[in-house]
């Protein structure tokens, strides 16, 4: 097999081809809809964004970035008008990260274009075979993260053997 053809079925190659190409048509379709000042690196806050608010750290966790990449979102979304910082109740040295107004308005947006991105390809592959494909793709996921966490705690790259 060639490097191209290797390169075709590559699970990174794949992911990658499906995550742009959602993420363009995500942020095609939010801009058409009055979101037209975001760009799709936010989705690291978006996408993870709570109602009842959410912890920076979190956020970070969850979206698999940088706190520091993180913070500069949430800085950046902040001056849009997508976000606010508050204390959290818990912890009042801690700040909750909350949706504002706009913030929801996009998020229910942003939501509503994603169900038809996802009813688009149920019905192109059927919805048993593409609730099983989400099912494998979230089982692989999860292996990846479980693969990133072990690799830290033993100071190996995933893969590596100890």
């Amino acid at each position: 097999m060639t490097g191209h053809q290797a390169a075709k079925s590559d699970l990174g190659v794949l992911a990658a081809r499906v995550l742009f190409s959602v993420q363009r048509e995500l942020f095609a379709a939010l801009a058409e809809q009055g979101f037209d000042d975001i760009q799709p690196r936010a989705g690291a806050v978006l996408a993870y964004l709570r109602a009842d608010g959410i912890r920076a750290s979190e956020l970070a966790r969850t979206s698999g970035q940088h706190k520091q990449v993180i913070g500069s979102l949430i800085d950046d979304l902040e001056r849009l008008g997508y976000v606010e910082r508050k204390p959290d109740p818990a912890d009042r040295r801690a700040k909750l990260i909350y949706p504002t107004e706009r913030g929801l308005l996009q998020m229910e947006a942003a939501a509503s274009i994603m169900r038809a991105i996802e009813e688009r390809h149920a019905k192109a592959l059927g919805k048993r075979e593409y609730a099983s494909f989400k099912m494998a793709l979230q089982r692989v996921a999860d292996l990846q993260r479980k693969a990133q966490r072990d690799s830290q705690d033993t100071g190996t790259q995933p893969g590596q053997a100890e």
